[in-house]
């Protein structure tokens, strides 16, 4: 015997609402996060409704914050040569470097490694990581240490990564300065590890289909 269901093109709210409050229980309220949706409901929005389209991405959007925020929470438990090794390895995964081989260790203090972009080491990244604790801002002197440095290894381009968050006057100096040094905070490093595949993994692939209308034709 088969049954056949068709999904509802609306979903009434109340019906998310055990979800939502699941949602606070298993991760906590982020202030940082978008507003949550039972919070943003009043007396006039009680009929508010959404897809199941809108349903599902806003599930998955959930997950990913609380994905980044747990691997947030492991960085920081970490090591602070823990995390320059995963800058290293998120580099190698976005195609810099080719391999962890061609992202050497510096010897020299200012700069924790160097990415040769072609064989002949003619165009060079220096990298800085810094695995500070959360309120330990990166300072502008900090910014402008690393931009001392990068003269040392003849390169044109840095790219400063933190575990923290970048001050105002860090991130002005940055766009002042001669060379581009691109600045990673970390809320980014954790999206970026999650875009491709760094210390996470596709724990199930679910499949959404739809009528292919060049069939019926």
């Amino acid at each position: 015997m088969k049954f056949w269901w068709s999904p509802p093109e609306r979903i009434d709210i109340k019906y998310l609402t055990p979800f939502l409050g699941f949602q606070q229980f298993r991760y906590g309220k982020d202030e940082g996060d978008a507003d949550d949706l039972g919070s943003s409901l009043n007396a006039d929005d009680k009929f508010l409704t959404l897809t199941p389209d809108e349903v599902m991405r806003d599930a998955h959007r959930r997950l990913d914050v609380a994905l980044a925020e747990e691997l947030m929470q492991r960085i920081r438990a970490g090591t602070p040569a823990f995390f320059e090794s995963l800058v290293v390895r998120l580099l190698v995964g976005m195609g810099y470097g080719g391999s962890a081989a061609d992202i050497s260790k510096a010897l020299v203090g200012g700069v924790d490694g160097v990415i040769d972009q072609d064989p002949l080491g003619l165009d060079r990244i220096c990298v800085q990581a810094k695995r500070y604790a959360d309120g330990n801002t990166v300072s502008a002197s900090a910014i402008r240490d690393f931009f001392g440095s990068l003269d040392r290894f003849k390169a044109t381009k840095g790219l400063f990564v933190t575990a923290s968050t970048f001050s105002t006057e860090a991130r002005n100096t940055a766009g002042l300065l001669s060379k581009r040094i691109v600045l990673i905070d970390g809320e980014q490093f954790t999206r970026l590890m999650i875009r491709h595949g760094i210390g996470c993994r596709i724990e199930e692939t679910l499949y959404v289909r739809k009528v292919d209308e060049e069939f019926f034709e």
